[in-house]
């Protein structure tokens, strides 16, 4: 977009996580939210009672205004695709959570339609926009591990029902370990590694329900559709093997959430699902492993400056967390569940180019500077 004054927002769905996406709006000078909408207008309500500017509306309405340039889609997956085509078809850009759709023929859907219409299409994670990511990126970039062979990315919890008042749509098609968290590992694995050409993969399904653990549901039991630990291997374009342990079933694990492996040198990432951690290297021939200093990426970030991002994206160039790598991600991970089920390879149609580095940088230094 890159355009030099804020851009107004209007958010679709106003469920848990848009509390992350409200507190950094507010420190993001690039961001006018105007708006909010969801199926429940109290939620809608009791979001703009509490955002001075913001007006509750339904969906239908929201999208007919014209005041908003951006819809951000907070929806279930299974509503992303729904959404997002009205956005566009409204002739507003849209920002989603992960994954861009609930499957990759929903997904190029939203893609085709943007391009039709000139608009712009980013998505969930903007994690790797972060310190840890990007310091980790840089440090493979500027040759510390040599070149890269492998790497290991490993989720494990015993499922998000033990802490979620409503976690129905973890269990259901679109959900899943896999789908809920892999975006955040597989745009990690890209953003350090490179496109993904093919993946294998396995799958198994522990139990036919769930119990809820927290809030007024306390007690009740949700059906479980779909399988609850993954496992793949994906083959990137440049020759390196990733190895994929996504978990809803396993209790607990020890592994980093990501490790490189080159050929002088090893490299421990920080958690994707954060913005920043510690990045460590233990370089052929030392003894001990060693913190590299944050180098690279936007510091003190969180959810919604991919958004940022985006406004400052120049025209015809893809965003950073742009709809092209969440494509690339939900093939990815789509097709590990293909694979898992026939056991065969399976070949990813798509490509991507890795997204810009991010250099050590603070969007909207001002705001921040003046947030609480």
């Amino acid at each position: 977009m890159d355009t030099d004054q804020p851009i107004n927002v209007g958010i679709i769905g106003c469920g848990a996580i848009i509390a992350q996406y409200l507190a950094n709006f507010r420190r993001l000078e690039d961001i006018n939210l105007v708006a909010v909408a969801d199926l429940d207008p109290a939620r809608a309500q009791a979001v703009a009672d509490s955002y001075d500017g913001v007006r509750a509306l339904s969906v239908d309405a929201l999208l007919a205004d014209d005041d908003v340039e951006l819809v951000l889609n907070l929806t279930i997956p299974a509503a992303h695709a729904e959404v997002a085509l009205r956005a566009i078809a409204a002739d507003k850009s849209v920002y989603g959570e992960k994954p861009l759709a609930a499957t990759t023929a929903e997904a190029r859907q939203v893609l085709d339609a943007a391009r039709t219409a000139g608009v712009v299409v980013g998505c969930a994670p903007d994690t790797v926009l972060g310190t840890g990511i990007q310091t980790a990126r840089k440090a493979i970039d500027d040759g510390l591990i040599g070149k890269p062979i492998s790497a290991t990315a490993t989720m494990v919890t015993p499922g998000h029902e033990r802490w979620h008042p409503n976690p129905d749509f973890y269990y259901q098609p679109g959900g899943g370990p896999l789908l809920d968290m892999g975006p955040y590992y597989v745009s990690a694995l890209v953003t350090l590694l490179g496109p993904v050409v093919s993946v294998i993969g396995a799958a198994s399904h522990t139990r036919d329900e769930r119990t809820i653990g927290s809030g007024p549901r306390e007690g009740q039991t949700v059906p479980v559709a779909i399988d609850t630990h993954v496992t793949g291997v994906l083959v990137h374009a440049s020759g390196a093997l990733s190895t994929l342990v996504m978990s809803f079933d396993a209790v607990k694990t020890k592994s980093p959430n990501i490790e490189v492996h080159g050929e002088r040198g090893s490299l421990v990432v920080p958690d994707p699902n954060h913005f920043d951690g510690d990045v460590q290297l233990f370089a052929l021939g030392a003894d001990h492993w060693e913190t590299l200093p944050v180098s690279a990426g936007y510091m003190d970030s969180g959810r919604g400056f991919g958004i940022a991002d985006l406004i400052r994206t120049p025209p015809g160039q893809e965003p950073r967390a742009g709809g092209a790598l969440a494509f690339h991600a939900l093939e990815v991970m789509e097709s590990v569940l293909a694979s898992a089920h026939t056991g065969a390879p399976v070949r990813i149609g798509s490509t991507v180019a890795r997204p810009a580095p991010v250099g050590l940088a603070t969007l909207a230094a001002a705001a921040l500077a003046a947030a609480p």
